[in-house]
């Protein structure tokens, strides 16, 4: 994808390649949980990083852990890192920190989401469907905290 900024300076983006990097699937209490009236409890963490791969080309790791409790018990627990690899050219610093930490971790997320939904029905549990995530708000609240750290 090329972009055009107001000094017509043209803007390039692309994806060279989506990836698992990881992926864990535990039942700790094995078939006990089967046992139990299933009523859930869904516990969600996201976190994303990026790492500079060489020239304007950066892995961008999104690691998602969900973590599900029935009758106050772990009845599993998933966790995945969704990698990407990006080539970003002629995007100033500002505009390339929102790029790899709300652009980039929102093109990965269907694809952590769809590993996440396998995995839990292979375990065979019922499915679940991870609600979207917004990725620009994320990437705000976290701009603000960096900030906040500063004046303190």
């Amino acid at each position: 994808m090329a972009l055009e900024d107001e000094n017509q300076e043209q803007q390039n983006f692309s994806i060279k390649r989506i990836f698992l990097k990881d992926v864990s699937f535990e039942v700790p209490s094995s078939s006990q949980v089967f046992k139990k009236a299933w009523k859930p409890d869904v516990k969600l963490e996201i976190d994303a990083k990026s790492s500079e791969l060489y020239k304007s080309t950066y892995e961008v790791l999104l690691r998602l852990t969900v973590v599900v409790t029935n009758a106050q018990e772990t009845a599993f627990l998933c966790e995945i890192q969704q990698g990407g690899i990006f080539t970003v050219n002629n995007i100033k610093a500002n505009k390339l920190a929102h790029c790899l930490g709300a652009f980039c971790p929102n093109i990965l997320f269907p694809y952590a989401r769809e590993t996440i939904s396998s995995l839990v029905i292979k375990g065979t549990f019922p499915q679940l469907n991870l609600d979207p995530v917004n990725f620009d708000a994320l990437f705000i609240n976290y701009l603000k905290k960096q900030e906040n750290k500063g004046k303190h």
